[in-house]
């Protein structure tokens, strides 16, 4: 007689999607910090930067949707590499209510020295560019799924 398997402990720690995201975030931005180190870069200002290298005169508001940000925790980070030298924050001359962001000369030539970054997180992980790549579009797929997915009740 064939011997029956028990069913799947879906509220084990171990199966949470949830958990493992967490604790990959957590891993990913251990290995970062050595690596922003030089650069004089926390992780949240590594990706306030990524965001300016793609496209600068951004306003505040367009980098938080970039990174789901609210003003409230990007603010302080845009303040930090102001004084750094990094970013200059302008003032809209079409809107005085928004306010821009510039990358400055120093901001700019950072982004040589950042291009080692990926790279490295690569030999971290273990994986080729390539595998990182195609896992990122997959979680980027994932939380638009998720995103647009209507909140419901267990």
């Amino acid at each position: 007689m064939p011997r029956k398997t028990a069913p799947p402990d879906w509220l084990s720690l171990d199966r949470q999607l949830c958990f493992a995201l967490y604790a990959a975030s957590l891993a990913m931005t251990k290995v970062y910090k050595p690596l922003l180190e030089p650069l004089g870069l926390t992780y949240p200002q590594y990706l306030v930067m990524l965001v300016l290298w793609e496209a600068e005169g951004l306003t505040v508001s367009q980098i938080g949707e970039r990174l789901a940000l609210d003003s409230g925790t990007l603010t302080p980070l845009l303040k930090r590499l102001e004084a750094l030298g990094l970013v200059q924050r302008l003032r809209d001359t079409a809107d005085e209510r928004r306010v821009l962001l510039q990358l400055t000369a120093a901001g700019r030539s950072l982004k040589t020295r950042a291009q080692q970054v990926p790279r490295a997180i690569a030999a971290a992980s273990g994986c080729e560019l390539d595998e990182l790549s195609s896992l990122t579009s997959r979680l980027q797929a994932l939380r638009a799924r998720i995103s647009a997915s209507p909140p419901r009740a267990a």
